[in-house]
């Protein structure tokens, strides 16, 4: 009863947790849910309410995930396995050890995971205006 307790807190926590980092426009576009890992809000006199997300997106053997802008600066480094992705009509192939920039509200039309039997990874870092979410629905 405790691990089926624990299980529910952890699940509701993990859920308020993903849900606050998005707006009523977030979309999901992996099986797995992003972790965020590090949310901090930077005051200097050249950078006024900045907040830097960083999060690691987990795509399953062969996954595609769906269409999705990311409004803010956005810059990806592969941690784990190989991936496809197509942005702004543009297909680009990344290995682990790779990083990549894309532009404040470019289409993402997709990213698939080349392997049919291990994961892939991104730990992907935003910078943008407090309180702005990170993704968003490609319309």
């Amino acid at each position: 009863m405790k691990k089926l307790a624990l299980s529910l807190l952890v699940f509701c926590a993990a859920f308020l947790t993903a849900h606050a980092q998005h707006s009523t426009k977030s979309v999901d576009v992996t099986q797995t849910p992003p972790e965020v890992i590090f949310k901090k809000v930077i005051n200097t006199p050249k950078l006024k309410n900045q907040q830097i997300t960083m999060i690691i997106v987990t795509f399953a053997p062969g996954e595609v995930s769906g269409a999705h802008r990311h409004p803010i600066q956005t810059v990806a480094y592969v941690l784990e396995g190989e991936l496809q992705s197509t942005f702004n009509g543009k297909v680009e192939r990344f290995k682990k050890g790779d990083a990549f920039y894309e532009d404040p509200n470019g289409l993402h039309a997709e990213t698939r995971n080349l392997s049919a039997t291990k994961e892939a990874k991104l730990l992907v870092y935003f910078i943008g205006d407090k309180g702005k979410t990170f993704i968003t629905a490609a319309h």
